[in-house]
């Protein structure tokens, strides 16, 4: 007979038996008359925000090591009551030491499905990725940092996808305040200041290939040209402000030059894009959303 008094204590000596674990009671793998609400599919359960060191390779063969937030989810069925939560972690953990890509994503998907018994898994790394950038003339260098993430997509019928996101920033000088600014100087001596503020393209785009992230940044960089700058001295600011100068932008513009870019790249299959610029004049921000149209894909 087991004392109904419950102790109050930790046994640090305790040993937990095969027997021991067999008993221990588990509700998630329990029968569907356990099921609360509505017994239908869940497209997605798993954990996110976990977080661990992993290695990414760069375009010179260099491996570097970043702080990965990961997501991890399957699909759950009809007629199942739940996953097993840990597995998640455990599973992805048996990857650790790999070095990450979004074509290896799928090794990692296949082991979900298997360890899980699932059709479908989804798999998100998000973290900062440095990249050293000089400055416009005065030879100096700075880490500039990306939010990025690659994600992937094993579905039920077998199909794989795997996507990129990049945020980039990029000042936007605004072609209406600067021809306003040169019409006051010229028409009646004022000294004026266009207006121009920093802006963020948000990229997700579909891979048909893997690519690195620092091809992701040069594809901004080249369709905008006024990426903001990490060091900065007074030749640098001169040769910023020229660049504002030459390569002023409506977000509008923003969209669409980054559409141009993005699809003449045969690696990549689809894309979203999303600038917004952080008004300096206005108490709001102005946004232009643009995607390629694939049939089915990411509009």
């Amino acid at each position: 007979m087991i004392s109904t008094t419950l102790k109050r204590y930790y046994d640090p000596t305790f040993t937990v038996s095969e027997d021991y674990k067999e008993s221990l009671p588990d509700l998630q793998n329990g029968p569907a008359s356990l099921i609360e609400g509505a017994n239908v599919p869940i497209q997605q359960v798993g954990i996110s925000d976990f977080k661990l060191p992993l290695k990414y390779p760069r375009p010179d063969g260099e491996i570097i090591t970043l702080e990965t937030s990961v997501g991890g989810y399957v699909g759950l069925e009809a007629g199942k009551k739940g996953i097993n939560m840990s597995r998640i972690i455990r599973r992805f953990y048996d990857f650790k030491d790999e070095v990450f890509h979004p074509e290896m994503l799928r090794e990692v998907l296949e082991a979900y499905i298997e360890s899980l018994d699932s059709n479908s898994a989804y798999l998100k790394l998000s973290f900062n990725y440095p990249i050293l950038q000089e400055s416009l003339r005065s030879g100096l260098e700075g880490y500039q940092y990306y939010e990025t993430a690659i994600e992937g997509v094993l579905s039920s019928d077998g199909e794989f996808h795997t996507y990129m996101h990049l945020d980039f920033e990029y000042s936007s000088a605004c072609p209406c305040s600067f021809e306003l600014a040169e019409h006051a100087r010229d028409n009646r001596g004022v000294a004026t200041v266009p207006h121009s503020q920093r802006s963020v393209a948000s990229l997700t785009v579909e891979l048909d290939e893997s690519i690195f992230v620092e091809d992701l940044v040069n594809h901004c960089r080249k369709a905008l040209m006024t990426e903001t700058q990490v060091m900065v001295k007074r030749e640098d600011e001169q040769a910023f402000a020229e660049m504002n100068g030459a390569f002023q932008k409506f977000v509008e513009d923003a969209a669409r030059l980054l559409y141009e870019e993005l699809n003449e790249q045969d690696k990549i299959r689809d894309f979203v894009i999303r600038c917004a610029h952080l008004e300096s004049l206005h108490s709001h921000d102005a946004v232009s959303r643009i995607c390629k149209g694939v049939p089915n894909g990411l509009r």
